[in-house]
């Protein structure tokens, strides 16, 4: 099976948010998506950076419910196409206007609130006055890569099931993302009933098949067919990176 067509990329969720700027009720519908996607990796990431699941929960619906009923996709840039790196911007704007509100009415003032996708220059990181600041971009982007490949082995959990392979499939899965040893690949393909090579050949079928889901999915999030293999080498590059620990 081959990899999502160029020409798809005309109506991928992003180009068609950035190209209408969330107003038309399509494009609504494709940030909803959007937004869906990437809930569980924002959430995580105010949570380290709050400290608090209840707060951090709280805060990521609050997030997203100004994203999905405002109108703060005007300025996305489109030289700069990926989801993911408008969100994380926008996240973090959002994180440092809740923490001016808190100090402001700590300080009984009032409070300006700021556009969710204010630009910030990549020369001129944000400032927050929380001491532990901001965590790293790198937790972030390794909790988007472990959400879509979670996403990914879902997809093809839910296909197995609706054709009666889901026993089959639980078996495979443990050779998608970390492959097991010899011997248990042997103990495997005896507990399928397969031959050594059927097994191999299960196995990498399935393996084209998660590649193609996760191809999808990373389209869907940028602008330009061409990152699209970018995207996907940093996701595998995300899952490894080293993640500094909290003070």
């Amino acid at each position: 099976m081959s990899d999502r067509p160029a020409n798809a990329f005309h109506t991928t969720r992003w180009t068609q948010v950035v190209a209408a700027h969330g107003k038309t009720p399509e494009a609504k519908q494709a940030l909803r998506e959007l937004c869906e996607i990437y809930y569980g990796p924002v959430e995580l990431f105010v949570q380290r950076y709050r400290g608090g699941v209840d707060d951090a929960r709280d805060l990521t619906h609050e997030f997203f419910a100004k994203l999905l009923e405002g109108d703060s996709l005007g300025n996305a840039d489109r030289t700069r196409g990926r989801f993911r790196s408008y969100l994380l911007g926008a996240v973090k704007h959002f994180l440092s206007d809740q923490q001016d509100r808190d100090q402001t009415l700590k300080r009984g003032g009032g409070q300006t609130t700021q556009s969710l996708d204010q630009p910030v220059r990549e020369d001129e990181p944000l400032t927050i006055a929380d001491p532990r600041g901001l965590p790293p971009d790198a937790y972030f982007d390794r909790q988007w890569a472990l959400a879509v490949v979670e996403q990914a082995i879902d997809t093809l959990r839910a296909e197995a099931e609706s054709i009666g392979e889901l026993a089959r499939f639980e078996v495979l899965q443990r050779w998608l993302v970390t492959p097991s040893g010899h011997d248990t690949a042997i103990e495997a393909a005896r507990s399928l009933n397969l031959s050594d090579g059927a097994f191999k050949v299960a196995v990498h079928r399935l393996r084209k098949r998660f590649r193609y889901v996760v191809v999808d999915r990373i389209t869907t999030t940028v602008d330009d067919p061409i990152e699209v293999q970018d995207e996907l080498n940093y996701l595998i590059n995300a899952m490894t990176l080293p993640i500094p620990s909290d003070p």
